[in-house]
C-alpha cells in the first residue's frame, strides 16, 4: 500500500483546474457576465413555476411501483363504480371526494337531546352551503344536496342515526339499536365510537362518546371535481367558524376532507421564501463574518457575500433549468435550496483557505492556479459525492424524493460550476484589487501597513495590506491559529485513547438507535402544527381505532364457481382470513356465502353450471349491492370479490403487519386471491421503505468509494472516507429513533443526502493528509488540520444555518430534514476534525507517494539563490546543506516534483516545484547570529527530508 500510486486522475485534473485558475484570472469580466447570463436565462423558467406545483399526496409519498396501484388498476377496470345511483363506501377504488366531522361530547355521552340538537343544526349549515360555477356563462349554484354521492336518487346518508331520528333530536334518547351492526344490517363501526353497552343486552347500546359524520361527493362528471373542490374549501371555513356561529355548546368538533392534506401543503410552501429570505440573510451574516479581517486590503467580506450571491445565482439557474425541463416541484423540494445554499457556501471557505495560502507577491494569474490547483480537486470530491448520491436516489419509488434529488443534485452541480468560474472571477479582482492595495470597500489606494504607526482604528480603516513576512502569505485567521495548538493536543497518545473510547460509545449508542428506529409515515404526521388535522386524527385515534379498513378479497381469474371443490378451497380462503387476529369474522360479507344459502332455501343446484349462472340474477334482485361484486363475461364469471372487516390495526405498525398477513394469505391459497383497499396506497411504503433505502445507501456508497478512489491519491485514504461514511450514516440513521424521526420518505431523502455530505468534511482532511510531505503521521495531520480545521467549521455552521430556519416549520416533512441534516453535519464535523484524524495516525503510511522520484543537484558553496519573484541571499553558509551532517547528501538541495502543493510551509522552508533551489522561509537579509542558529536547525530537519526522498527515489 505505501507503494501503490493513484494519482494518474488527481494529477492530471489538478494541472487542468490550474490552466482554468489562469484563464479565469486573466479575463475575469467574462466569466462574471456569462454566470450572470446565463442565471438569467435560465432563471426565467420559473416562470413555469405554478404548472410545476404538485400537491397530490398520493403522487407524492406513496411507492410509485407499490403492488397497491396495480391492484387498484385491477379493481377499476374490473369493478367500475357509479357514485350517482350505486353508490358504496366499501367498494371505492380510491377513498373518494368527502368532507367529515367528529363531533365529541362535552358530557360524556353524544347520544343526548342537546347533543343531536346542535349535530342537526350543523348538519342543515353544512348541507345548505353552495358554490357557484360558471360554465360557458350560464352560471349555476350547487349545494351538498346536488353534489352528494347517491344510491338510487336518494343521498347516501351522513350517519345512520341522523338518518333514524328523522330530524327530531329527542328521538335518539328513545332509540334502542345495536352495535357495530346498526339494527343488525349497516355497518357502523366507523360512524360512531367510544361506545358502552347495556348490560343485559350486549349488542344493545347504551352510550357513545363520539359520532362521525361524513358528506361524500360525486367525482363524475368531470366538472364535478372543480365544484367539489370549491365546495369543500367553502366547508372549511364553515365548519371552523361553526362552534361560534352555531353557538355549540354540548358537542367539540373537529374536521377533515379530502383536499385538505394538499391545503395544508400548499400553505407550507408559501411559508418558503419567507424562510429562504431569513436563510440567506443569516448565511450572509456569517460568511462576512467569519471571513472579516481588522485590515482594510486582506478583508474578506465584500468576497464572503459575493460568494453566497454565486450560490444564489446557481440557485436560479439550476431551477430555471428544471422548471423548463418539466420536472415536477412537489413538497419536499422547498428543502432543496436550503440545502444547496449551504453546500455552495462550503466551496467558497474552501477557495478562499487556499487562496491565503498562495504568497501574496505572486502574481494574481499565479495565485489564482495555485488556488485552484490546491481546491479544485478537494471541492470536486465532495461536489460529484454529493451529486452522484442525490441523482442515485432518482431510483427510488417515491415521486418526493425523485423530485428533491433532481432538484437538489444539479442545484448541488450548479453551485459547484460557479464556484469555479464566478467566484473564481471575484477571488481575481479581489486579487487584483489587493494587488494594488486597495481598501475592500471604497477601492482606493491605501498605505501598507508598514507605513504607517498611528492609533489601531486608523490603521484599520486607513492602511492595510499586512502578511505573514515569514510564510509570505497573508496572516493566519485567529481560529486558523486555535488549530495550530489543537492537532499537537489531538496527536497525544492519551488524547488519541480517550477519542477511541468515545468512538466506539458512539457507535454503540447508534447501533442500539437503529434497531429502535420506527417505519414509515403516518398520516397525521403530514399535517402541521396547530393545523385542524392534529385534533381531528387524535379524535379518531381515541374514539374511532377499534375497526380499520373494509378489504376487499378478490378472485382475479376466471374459476368454475359452480365447483364444489373450487367452492370450498374459496370458503377455506375465507376462514383463513377471519382466523386472523386483524379481521373480524362476523362481519365478513361474500356473495357466495349468501348466494349458497339462498340455493339451499330454494333448493338449487348449484353445482351445475347452466343453473347457477341461471340463479344469479333472481339472486340480485333480492340483493343488488351483490351484483356490483361480480363481473360475468361470455357466460363465465372473470372476476368476484369479497368483504372482511380488519380490526386493531393502529398504531401504524399493526397496519403493516396486518397488510403483510392478509397478502401472505392471499398468495397461499390456490385460487388466485388478491386484497386492496384505498390505504393500502398509504401502507406500501413499508413494503419497500427499507429495501429502497438500503439499495441507495450501498449504490451511493459505492460510487463514493469509486469516485475517492480516483481522486484521492491513495486507497487506504479512500477506504478511510468510506468509513466515515458508513460510521455517519450508523450515527444519523441511529440517533432518528431518539430523535423521534421515522424512516419514510422523507428521512430516505436525508439519508441519500448523508451519503454526500458525509464525505465532504473527512474527504478534505484525507486530502489535505495525503498531501503532505511531512514524513511522520502526527505531524501531517496537524498540517491538515491547520490547514482546513477552519474551513470545516464554517463550512459546517454555514450549512447548518442554510437549514436552521425550517426548524421554525411546523410542518413534519421541513423539521425532519432539520433533524436530520444537524445530525448529518454534527456527526459529519466530528468525524472529519476528530476520529479521522486521529484514525490516519494509526495508519502512517497513508502518504502521497512521488511517482517522479526526487531531484537532486549539487549546490554549489557561495552560490546565491533566488525565489520567483523576489532574489533572495542567503544570509549564513551554515543553511547550506553541505555544512550539516556530512553523511547525508553534502551541498545538495532537493526540487520538489510538480505534483507536490506550491507555497507550503515545511519545516521552515518554501519548495518550488522546477526550480532546483532551496530558499530559507525568513527573511535572509538579516544576518544576526540568532538567525544563522534557528536557520541551521531548519537545516538540519530539511536533511531529514532530503535522505527520505532520497530512499524513496531509490526504491522506485
Amino acid at each position: 500500500m505505501y507503494g501503490c500510486h493513484t494519482d494518474c486522475l488527481e494529477r492530471p485534473l489538478s494541472n487542468g483546474f490550474r490552466q482554468l485558475g489562469v484563464w479565469v484570472a486573466r479575463y475575469p469580466w467574462w466569466f462574471l457576465g456569462i454566470s450572470v447570463l446565463i442565471s438569467g436565462g435560465l432563471g426565467a423558467g420559473f416562470y413555469f413555476y405554478p404548472q410545476r406545483l404538485s400537491f397530490h399526496m398520493e403522487d407524492q409519498f406513496m411507492p410509485l411501483e407499490g403492488l397497491a396501484r396495480r391492484e387498484r388498476d385491477f379493481i377499476r377496470h374490473h369493478f367500475p363504480t357509479n357514485d350517482s345511483w350505486e353508490f358504496s363506501v366499501e367498494r371505492l377504488d380510491t377513498e373518494g371526494m368527502f368532507a367529515s366531522l367528529i363531533a365529541v361530547s362535552t358530557s360524556g355521552n353524544i347520544l343526548t337531546a342537546s347533543a343531536f340538537h346542535e349535530l342537526l343544526k350543523l348538519d342543515e349549515m353544512v348541507k345548505s352551503l353552495h358554490v357557484s360555477w360558471d360554465h360557458l356563462g350560464a352560471v349555476k349554484n350547487f349545494t351538498f344536496m346536488q353534489l352528494c354521492t347517491r344510491v338510487g336518487t336518494m343521498c347516501v346518508p351522513v350517519n345512520h342515526l341522523l338518518r333514524a331520528v328523522h330530524g327530531n333530536a329527542s328521538a335518539i334518547e328513545s332509540l334502542n339499536f345495536t352495535y357495530p351492526l346498526f339494527q343488525g344490517h349497516e355497518f357502523m363501526g366507523s360512524q360512531l365510537g367510544g361506545v358502552h353497552f347495556q348490560s343485559s343486552q350486549p349488542h344493545v347500546v347504551q352510550g357513545a362518546k363520539a359520532i362521525r359524520l361524513v358528506y361524500y361527493l360525486q367525482e363524475e362528471p368531470a366538472r364535478a371535481m372543480e365544484i367539489n373542490a370549491k365546495w369543500l374549501e367553502k366547508y372549511i371555513d364553515a365548519i371552523a367558524t361553526a362552534a361560534k356561529s352555531l353557538h355549540l355548546k354540548s358537542i367539540q368538533v373537529s374536521f377533515f376532507t379530502s383536499i385538505s392534506h394538499q391545503q395544508d401543503i400548499a400553505g407550507h410552501l408559501e411559508e418558503m421564501p419567507p424562510l429562504l429570505s431569513i436563510t440567506y440573510i443569516l448565511t450572509t451574516l456569517f460568511s462576512v463574518l467569519s471571513c472579516l479581517r481588522f485590515d482594510c486590503v486582506r478583508n474578506k467580506a465584500g468576497v464572503a457575500m459575493l460568494g453566497v450571491i454565486s450560490s444564489g445565482l446557481a440557485l436560479a439557474a439550476s431551477g430555471g433549468l428544471l422548471m423548463y425541463c418539466g420536472v415536477p416541484c412537489v413538497i419536499s423540494v422547498a428543502n432543496a435550496p436550503f440545502l444547496s445554499l449551504g453546500a455552495g457556501v462550503d466551496n467558497m471557505f474552501i477557495m478562499i483557505s487556499c487562496w491565503q495560502q498562495t504568497k501574496i507577491s505572486k502574481k494574481v494569474e499565479d495565485r489564482l492556479a495555485e488556488t485552484y490547483a490546491a481546491a479544485a480537486v478537494s471541492i470536486t470530491i465532495t461536489s460529484m459525492t454529493d451529486v452522484l448520491a442525490f441523482y442515485i436516489g432518482i431510483m427510488t419509488p417515491f415521486t418526493s424524493v425523485k423530485s428533491f434529488c433532481i432538484y437538489t443534485g444539479t442545484a448541488v452541480l450548479f453551485c459547484f460550476l460557479y464556484c469555479i468560474t464566478f467566484f473564481g472571477a471575484v477571488l481575481a479582482l479581489n486579487g487584483k484589487r489587493e494587488e494594488d492595495n486597495r481598501h475592500w470597500l471604497a477601492c482606493v489606494k491605501v498605505k501598507c501597513a508598514s507605513e504607517d504607526e498611528n492609533s489601531f482604528l486608523h490603521r484599520l480603516c486607513c492602511v492595510g495590506g499586512s502578511y505573514d513576512s515569514i510564510t509570505g502569505a497573508e496572516e493566519e485567521h485567529p481560529i486558523t491559529i486555535f488549530f495550530h495548538s489543537y492537532g499537537p493536543f489531538l496527536t497525544q497518545f492519551w488524547c488519541k485513547i480517550l477519542v477511541v473510547v468515545l468512538y466506539f460509545g458512539y457507535l454503540a449508542a447508534s447501533i442500539y438507535g437503529c434497531f429502535q428506529l420506527q417505519e414509515g409515515t403516518g398520516l397525521r404526521n403530514l399535517a402541521s402544527e396547530g393545523s385542524y388535522l392534529i385534533q381531528y386524527y387524535e379524535s379518531q385515534d381515541i374514539y374511532f381505532s377499534k375497526y380499520g379498513p373494509k378489504v376487499m378479497v378478490t378472485v382475479t381469474k376466471t374459476v368454475s364457481y359452480w365447483d364444489p371443490s373450487i367452492r370450498n378451497t374459496i370458503e377455506k380462503c375465507m376462514q383463513s382470513f377471519e382466523s386472523t387476529s386483524f379481521v373480524d369474522r362476523g362481519l365478513s360479507e361474500s356473495w357466495l356465502r349468501d348466494y349458497t344459502r339462498y340455493s339451499v332455501n330454494m333448493s338449487l343446484n348449484l353445482d351445475d353450471r347452466a343453473s347457477f349462472m341461471a340463479s344469479v340474477a333472481s339472486f340480485f334482485h333480492l340483493v343488488p349491492h351483490y351484483k356490483n361484486d361480480i363481473v360475468i363475461q361470455n357466460g363465465s364469471i372473470e372476476a368476484s370479490r369479497f368483504f372482511i372487516q380488519t380490526v386493531n390495526v393502529t398504531p401504524v405498525v399493526n397496519s403493516k403487519k396486518m397488510l403483510r398477513e392478509l397478502r401472505k394469505i392471499a398468495m397461499g391459497c390456490t385460487v388466485p386471491l388478491m386484497v386492496y383497499h384505498p390505504t393500502f396506497m398509504h401502507l406500501d411504503q413499508y413494503d419497500v421503505i427499507v429495501q429502497s433505502t438500503i439499495q441507495n445507501v450501498v449504490v451511493a456508497t459505492g460510487l463514493m468509494l469509486f469516485i475517492s478512489l480516483l481522486l484521492i491519491p491513495n486507497p487506504l485514504c479512500s477506504l478511510w472516507v468510506t468509513f466515515a461514511n458508513a460510521s455517519i450514516i450508523v450515527g444519523v440513521t441511529g440517533f432518528m429513533a431518539y430523535w423521534n424521526v421515522n424512516l419514510d420518505s422523507v428521512s430516505m431523502i436525508n439519508l441519500i443526502i448523508c451519503i454526500g455530505f458525509s464525505v465532504d468534511f473527512s474527504a478534505h482532511i484525507s486530502y489535505a493528509f495525503v498531501t503532505s510531505q511531512d514524513s511522520n503521521a502526527n505531524e501531517r495531520v496537524n498540517n491538515a488540520l491547520h490547514l482546513l480545521g477552519y474551513p470545516i467549521v464554517q463550512g459546517a455552521l454555514s450549512t447548518i444555518l442554510g437549514v436552521i430556519a425550517l426548524s421554525a416549520s411546523g410542518n413534519y416533512l421541513f423539521k425532519s430534514f432539520f433533524k436530520i441534516m444537524f445530525l448529518v453535519i454534527m456527526f459529519g464535523a466530528v468525524h472529519g476534525l476528530v476520529f479521522i484524524p486521529v484514525f490516519l495516525t494509526f495508519f502512517g503510511v497513508c502518504a502521497k507517494q512521488c511517482s517522479c522520484g526526487a531531484k537532486i543537484k549539487k549546490f554549489d558553496k557561495g552560490q546565491q539563490t533566488s525565489c520567483i519573484k523576489d532574489p533572495v541571499q542567503l544570509g549564513c553558509f551554515e543553511n547550506q546543506a553541505e555544512g550539516t551532517e556530512g553523511n547525508s547528501l553534502p551541498g545538495t538541495v532537493v526540487t520538489t516534483p510538480s505534483i507536490i502543493n506550491i507555497g507550503n510551509v515545511y519545516n521552515g522552508y518554501l519548495f518550488h516545484p522546477g526550480q532546483n533551489i532551496m530558499v530559507p522561509s525568513v527573511d535572509a537579509q538579516r544576518g544576526d547570529s540568532k538567525f544563522c542558529s534557528d536557520q541551521n536547525d531548519h537545516a538540519k530537519d530539511f536533511l531529514k527530508q532530503i535522505k527520505l526522498l532520497h530512499s524513496v527515489k531509490k526504491a522506485d
